[in-house]
Parts: C-alpha cells; sequence; structure tokens
C-alpha cells in the first residue's frame, strides 16, 4: 500500500493518468464491445429484433442504477480511505458494498420478473416486439444478481491500484462473450435468448474473477466475512456518493420511457430500433472519454484525501483536455461516416437509413459534452454528491424530458432526435461554468497551503 501512496501522491499527474487511463480505456472499450456484441448479432435476426433489445435498454440503465448506487459510491470512498491511510476502513467499505450489491439486485430482479410486461408496454412494446423484449430481459433478470456484483466491485479494484488486472478482468469476460453469441444465438439457434444467456454466463464468470481477487493473495483489499455485516454510517457514505449516479440512471429510465414512446408515435418500431443503433455507437467511441475519467477518479480520491490540490487541479485539467479531444473526434466521425457506423449493427436498409439520420442529429454536441462527462465524474470522485447529482439531473432531467416532450410536437421524428443536442448544449455550458469554477477553487487552495508553509518556514 504504500508503492500505491507514493505512486499516486508523487509520480507525475501525466504519466500517472496514461498508467490508470490506459488499461481503463482498454477496459470501457472491452466493456462497450461486450453490450456491442448482443445487437451485432441479434441485428442479423431483423429490425423487430434490434427494436425488442432496444426496448430492454432502459430497462438493463434500472438495473444499472442500482449498480451504481453501491459500485461508484464504493470506488470513491475506498479511494479517499486509502489516501487517508486508513485500510481497515477500506476493507469495512468493501464487504458492506458486497452485501449491499446481493441484497439490492436480488430484491430487484424479483420485482422485475413479476412486472416485466407491464413495464415493457410502459417502454413502447407492441405485439410484434413484446416477444422479443419479454425473452431477452426475462433472462437479464434471473442473472443480474452476478452483473451487480462483477461491475459494482471491478472498480474498487481499479480504485485500489490494479487497473489492468480490472482490464483483464473485463477482456476474460468479452472475449467469452464473442465465442458464446454466435454458437447460442445461431448454431444453437436459440435467437435474441441466446444473446441473453451469453450476458448471463460472461458476467458470472466476471463475478467470480472479481470475488477470487479480492480474496486472493495479491489485493490490497480484502473481502472478509466480518465485514459482511452492514454498518448503517458506511451504508450511508457509498449512498451519499451513489444517490448521484444512481439518479442520472433512474432519470435515463424515465427518458427512455418517454423517448421510446416518442420515437413509436412518430417513427414507429423502426425507430426505436435506430435509436437502438444509435446508443450503441454513441457507447462505443465515448467509452474512451469515460476510461480516462474512470482512469483519474482514483486519483483524484486520494490527493484530495491527501489535500494536495495542485495534483488535483493537474489532473482535472489534463483529464478535461483529453476528454474534450475525443468527443470532437467521434464527432467527426459521426457526420462523415453515419451510414458505415449504422451498417456495423444491421443490415436492414430501413434501419440503416433511419439510424445515420438519426445519428447526425443526436450527437450534434458531442464537441462541447466532454464538460459535463467529466465534471460529474470529478465531483462524484471527491464526495461532491450534490454537485454531482445536479449536472447528471440537468442533463438527464431538467432539460431533456421537456424537450423530448416539447419538440416532437413541432418537428415531429427530428424534433425527437433533436432533443438531446439542444439538452446538451445548456447541460454542458452549465458544466463548463462549474469545472472552471472548481479549477480557480483548487487554485487558491493551492496558494493558501503553500502560504501556510512559507509562514511556518519563516517562524
Amino acid at each position: 500500500m504504500s508503492t500505491l501512496n507514493e505512486q499516486l501522491g508523487s509520480e507525475p499527474i501525466r504519466k500517472l493518468l496514461l498508467k490508470f487511463s490506459i488499461p481503463a480505456i482498454a477496459g470501457m472499450l472491452v466493456s462497450s464491445l461486450y453490450n456491442l456484441l448482443d445487437r451485432i448479432f441479434v441485428g442479423r435476426l431483423g429490425a423487430l429484433a434490434m427494436t425488442g433489445i432496444g426496448l430492454t435498454l432502459p430497462f438493463m440503465t434500472l438495473l444499472t442504477a442500482f449498480t451504481s448506487l453501491v459500485g461508484i459510491g464504493t470506488s470513491a470512498i475506498v479511494s479517499m480511505r486509502l489516501g487517508q491511510n486508513r485500510k481497515e476502513d477500506a476493507e469495512k467499505v468493501l464487504g458492506n458494498a458486497f452485501s449491499m450489491l446481493t441484497v439490492l439486485m436480488l430484491v430487484v430482479t424479483a420485482i422485475g420478473l413479476i412486472f416485466k410486461e407491464p413495464i415493457l408496454t410502459l417502454l413502447g412494446a407492441s405485439e410484434l416486439t413484446m416477444g422479443y423484449a419479454s425473452d431477452y430481459i426475462t433472462i437479464i433478470l434471473i442473472g443480474s444478481v452476478f452483473q451487480g456484483i462483477g461491475a459494482g466491485l471491478s472498480n474498487v479494484i481499479r480504485a485500489e491500484g490494479h487497473p489492468a488486472k480490472a482490464t483483464i478482468v473485463l477482456v476474460i469476460g468479452t472475449v467469452l462473450d464473442m465465442i458464446l453469441n454466435p454458437l447460442f444465438i445461431f448454431t444453437f439457434n436459440m435467437g435474441i435468448a441466446g444473446a441473453a444467456w451469453t450476458t448471463v454466463l460472461s458476467a458470472t464468470v466476471t463475478t467470480i474473477l472479481v470475488i477470487a481477487h479480492f480474496v486472493g493473495k495479491k489485493s490490497v483489499l480484502k473481502l472478509r466475512i466480518v465485514n459482511l455485516k452492514l454498518s448503517l454510517p458506511i451504508v450511508k457514505d457509498i449512498l451519499s456518493i451513489g444517490l448521484s449516479p444512481f439518479f442520472m440512471q433512474i432519470s435515463a429510465f424515465i427518458v427512455g420511457i418517454i423517448s421510446n414512446n416518442a420515437l413509436k408515435t412518430y417513427g414507429g418500431d423502426v425507430a426505436i430500433g435506430a435509436m437502438t443503433v444509435v446508443n450503441a455507437v454513441m457507447i462505443l467511441f465515448l467509452m474512451s472519454a469515460m476510461g480516462i475519467t474512470q482512469g483519474a477518479q482514483p486519483i483524484l480520491g486520494f490527493n484530495y484525501g491527501a489535500q494536495q490540490y495542485d495534483r488535483v487541479k493537474k489532473t482535472l485539467k489534463l483529464e478535461l483536455a483529453l476528454v474534450t479531444a475525443i468527443c470532437v473526434l467521434t464527432f467527426l466521425m459521426v457526420q462523415i461516416f453515419p451510414t458505415g457506423l449504422a451498417r456495423i449493427l444491421s443490415n436492414d436498409l430501413e434501419l440503416i437509413n433511419a439510424a445515420s439520420h438519426g445519428m447526425k442529429i443526436f450527437l450534434l454536441m458531442l464537441p462541447i459534452i466532454g464538460a459535463q462527462i467529466v465534471g460529474a465524474s470529478y465531483f462524484q470522485a471527491v464526495g461532491a454528491a450534490k454537485k454531482a447529482m445536479f449536472l447528471g439531473l440537468l442533463r438527464q432531467v431538467i432539460t431533456l424530458i421537456p424537450m423530448l416532450i416539447i419538440l416532437p410536437n413541432f418537428f415531429g421524428l427530428t424534433g425527437v432526435w433533436a432533443a438531446a443536442p439542444t439538452s446538451d448544449f445548456i447541460s454542458c455550458s452549465v458544466a463548463i461554468v462549474f469545472v472552471a469554477r472548481e479549477i480557480k477553487r483548487l487554485g487558491k487552495a493551492e496558494q493558501h497551503q503553500a502560504e501556510v508553509i512559507e509562514h511556518r518556514s519563516l517562524s
């Protein structure tokens, strides 16, 4: 652990950010490929199958919300506890997180299985697409506890200073997914159910590897039985930080309901399928940006906990520059090659045309979205949960939902596509102000520390 402290607290920021971000980027790309494979193979089953899987995405977001509620808060607190040299407290947080994820996902699974059809109807499922969506989400729910534990605790591996190990775990799950997907879907003729079983089996293997890490010899933190008993103060700490991404995901679920129904009203089932393609493309490219923010979080959390504000400021500025560069490059790709990107996920001409048209509008504000991504992630990392939550809700609820309701009334399907960039422009403008003020505040804190040190040396 002393070696980890020395690295996070003294190693050059650029070298450190690359060291943590490259494995994180690889892991996020692998993770996006993990999700993308289902859509690539399912897309070969036809437009209705693609729409069916698209209908489950808000449902999947709901599952992710509960994983984020525990996982992101745990990762941030573990980083700060390690920065404060409080290893035993960090292990208590890990044990509580494991118990919380297990209980939460079992409860969510039971409720989801009972109410799946009403929820899918609410999400815009038609008679033609209900069968596809129901088959897929039933199997996903059965294995959701494994997905929750694996995804929720994998970031802790990175937070304790093993970014490469966290990536390897994800790579193994993705490779397994790549092998099993065509076998289950086509060779075994299981269709969309085969895609779901592949996801569950791969997630189960990932979870086993994550648990094996924390009970093994090489981990900094150990998963101990004595720490599985829930502690109310620890639960509150985890939830206080996790509530921001949780409400962001819940708001995304609500947005999914409104968006799917608007797409169905103005463009039919094929429009929902087109949005599935667009979201897949966006996720594939933006995972690199998310990987940088994920790699930066342990650096930010540790140095903020250690009150090394100069290193926090340097990390934040470098992170913002890298994420913005990725977003600009992605924007250029989308505007120049929309049809080619859509063809990766479908061979249905109507779906390709709808997706390529929507993609260019939907991702119009990519060049400025970096501030929002970095801002929300930064405030999570340093424990400023309210600011992180506000930035997330501003984009997903306060501006996006009204745009989804208002714009389609005037512009039809184009209005549905235009709601996101309109919301992005407003929310990113606010995020830029937040980040600029934080950089200024960190500069003042750094200056104050220098003055205190100088005063002590003189006295």
